[in-house]
């Protein structure tokens, strides 16, 4: 696996726990040397990630729409930070140059790109295993409202086999890796 898209808010949130999972993930990438793809932020658990990451010499990818950068959000000193004209266009960069994904708690944002690769797997358009570091519980609730989905039969169980979910960033990256090896992208 040589990289990792995640997903993750421009808000740090309001536990602190959120932070320091995201600078745990970041630090966890660089023992495996896996890189981080990102959406390009320097603010929130967006910017605490690629901060580990960057601290630990590690490799990062920003991905960025040109009317954020203008908000003067993006972290304009990633030595690899790339901006494209839309939020579709992140999006498919963002999932073209990573080999899985993982959602760390996040707002809105974080919501609509980890269902747009769970949409996208279950279209078929790749077997890219996707992670939800649950930290502090955050995403209960959602995982009991997929179980749900499934048992009301509007998404197959098997459509939710690439979403694994785990609270400690070194397991979760273990499950993902293992996932990954037995699937073709």
């Amino acid at each position: 696996m040589k990289r990792i898209c995640v997903f993750c808010g421009s808000s740090p949130g309001a536990r602190p726990e959120y932070v320091q999972a995201a600078r745990a993930l970041g630090e966890a990438l660089v023992r495996r040397q896996i890189g981080l793809v990102y959406g390009g932020a320097r603010v929130g658990t967006m910017g605490a990630l690629a901060s580990a990451v960057i601290g630990s010499s590690g490799e990062v990818i920003g991905v960025m729409p040109r009317n954020l950068v203008e908000r003067e959000i993006a972290d304009t000193k990633l030595p690899d930070l790339r901006i494209v004209g839309s939020m579709h266009e992140r999006k498919a960069l963002m999932a073209d140059l990573a080999d899985a994904f993982i959602a760390l708690p996040g707002g809105l944002g974080t919501l609509d790109e980890l269902f747009q690769v769970l949409s996208w797997a279950e279209l078929g358009r790749h077997s890219k295993p996707i992670g939800l570091l649950n930290v502090c519980g955050y995403y209960d609730a959602l995982v009991a409202f997929l179980d749900h989905a499934v048992a009301q039969r509007f998404i197959g169980a098997e459509d939710l086999s690439l979403l694994l979910v785990d609270q400690h960033p070194d397991a979760l990256l273990d499950r993902l890796v293992a996932l990954s090896l037995g699937s073709t992208t």
